[in-house]
């Protein structure tokens, strides 16, 4: 098979995977994520569900379709190229994963120290296991398939270039981290950042910024599919164990 049509398959399969997790995930129950009771919301779930996996095929399609052309442009690896193994693929980012994962419970536990809030909320099981594949695809969709490549693409520069590179890397990630902030608004009930324990906000930033660094580094090296991979692990861990505990 042809790798671009190989890879248009993949992405493909990756999407509908994506609304068909993110449409099933408003069945299962929400604890805080979902503070409205179904009776209040503007539409039944099911017709919510197809909103949502619609608007994911949509807006993530659009943008996930014209980040992967300006990488393979760009030269990043193909979502799955032939000279990347499945280890360097799926392997050692799901190891990263798990270790940046546990880096992550640890923070918590720091931070949870320092305040009254304590640690940061996780969504119930089972919906945490579909939080953290539908975090990994969509996530890496937009802050590394997109907007790296596209950040990159309208400085000119490769990949390659460490300097440009990183520097939208950086950018990503604190976009990334700066996006958690309206969530943290609903689910701890504040108006505002000022709300917030300094400690909370210092920990979003690090452990976002940390995991998106870690993503594009491996994106760059290894793929797409390598970054959704490390967020994945990272999350199961971070969110499905850590929730449990």
């Amino acid at each position: 098979m042809n790798e671009q049509v190989r890879t248009g398959w993949i992405f493909a399969g990756l999407l509908l995977a994506l609304a068909f997790l993110s449409a099933l995930s408003l069945f299962l129950p929400q604890g805080t994520f979902l503070p409205l009771p179904e009776e209040e919301l503007v539409f039944p779930l099911p017709v919510l569900a197809l909103i949502n996996g619609v608007g994911i095929i949509i807006i993530y399609g659009g943008l996930g379709w014209l980040g992967l052309n300006l990488a393979r442009k760009l030269g990043f690896p193909e979502l799955y190229d032939e000279k990347v193994t499945n280890k360097e693929r799926f392997f050692y980012p799901g190891l990263a994963g798990v270790a940046i994962g546990a880096f992550f419970i640890l923070v918590d536990l720091a931070q949870a120290r320092l305040h009254s809030l304590g640690r940061f909320p996780h969504p119930p099981f089972p919906l945490s296991i579909l939080a953290s594949a539908t975090a990994g695809i969509g996530e890496e969709m937009i802050f590394r398939l997109f907007l790296i490549p596209f950040l990159l693409w309208l400085l000119r520069k490769k990949p390659a270039n460490n300097g440009a590179f990183w520097g939208v890397a950086v950018f990503s990630a604190l976009v990334f981290a700066f996006g958690h902030f309206p969530s943290l608004f609903v689910l701890y009930g504040v108006d505002g950042i000022h709300q917030f324990p300094s400690p909370i906000l210092l920990a979003v930033i690090l452990l976002n910024g940390l995991l998106s660094l870690f993503a594009a580094g491996y994106f760059r090296k290894y793929g797409f599919l390598a970054a959704v991979s490390l967020h994945f692990w990272t999350d199961i861990v971070w969110h499905v164990i850590w929730g449990l505990v």
